[in-house]
């Protein structure tokens, strides 16, 4: 005989908590990409790059896209390709390493970046950022932060 599924208030916080964080995780990106791709012809894989891109006034190196962003350093590689074709990056020999690469945005990768950012926060809005407050962003930003820490801390 089949068991019957758990109503919510049967779940163990724990597991609702998780599967919470999983399906908003789904839900937001798969929306933001929908969004990047339709205004920018931009997957949000080529926009988490670009956001790391633009977050810093250097050049970053290739290797540290790998370790900051939720891609796999092969994926890394494909998005860098991609978005070099596009005239978006530069990749420059590192100073600092001779076996390294540097990659940074060109002024029509920051300009996309600007415009698909707008777009990002314009879809998030009505289904995130305009349904809480801050002390919600703030509970949330701690999660994440607390995660991110055990996971760095894992090595």
């Amino acid at each position: 005989m089949p068991k019957r599924k758990l109503t919510q208030a049967e779940m163990p916080v724990a597991d609702h908590a998780f599967y919470g964080l999983v399906w908003a995780g789904t839900v937001l990106t798969e929306r933001v990409d929908r969004a990047l791709g339709k205004a920018h012809d931009l997957p949000v894989s080529w926009f988490e790059v670009m956001l790391w891109l633009a977050s810093n006034p250097e050049p970053v190196p290739a290797s540290v896209l790998g370790n900051s962003t939720m891609l796999s350093r092969s994926q890394v590689s494909r998005v860098i390709d991609a978005l070099q074709a596009r005239g978006l990056v530069t990749r420059t020999p590192s100073t600092r390493d001779a076996r390294s690469v540097e990659v940074a945005l060109t002024p029509e990768g920051h300009r996309l970046f600007a415009e698909a950012d707008d777009t990002r926060r314009a879809s998030l809005a009505p289904v995130f950022t305009d349904l809480l407050d801050q002390e919600d962003l703030e509970a949330l930003s701690s999660v994440w932060r607390k995660l991110k820490a055990a996971k760095e801390g894992q090595g």
